[in-house]
């Protein structure tokens, strides 16, 4: 089993930049991929970031491409989005999620989302 707990949501305005957090509890941490999704109201949820376990392969969807970072701290169970020039389209509930050594679109363990709202 593998919890997962993100933080660093929030206001922003347009141009600005977020961290979000998600720490991961139980064991194995670094034979997990992990990825973030995001969901906005009326949308389907949207994969938008995923690093592999080995954290040698990362993916980006375009509309985040140039913008976002994933990065994965395996002594800290951590993986990261920093994300950069935000725009009010990147406003959504962002979840974590986590699957054995690779994510895709259905990933066996969900955070409880954190809320990014940017605002023009």
């Amino acid at each position: 089993q593998v919890q997962l707990v993100e933080s660093g949501g929030g206001l922003v305005q347009a141009g600005g930049s977020l961290r979000l957090s998600c720490a991961a509890s139980g064991r194995a941490f670094s034979t997990y991929g992990m990825g973030w999704f995001r969901q906005a109201p009326g949308e389907e949820r949207e994969r938008v970031a995923t690093i592999t376990w080995t954290g040698t392969s990362t993916y980006y969807a375009d509309s985040v491409k140039g913008r976002f970072t994933i990065s994965r701290d395996n002594a800290k169970n951590t993986v990261y989005l920093q994300m950069n020039s935000l725009n009010p389209d990147d406003t959504a509930v962002y979840y974590c999620a986590a699957n054995k050594f690779i994510v895709t679109d259905t990933p066996a363990y969900w955070g409880q989302g954190t809320q990014v709202t940017v605002s023009s």
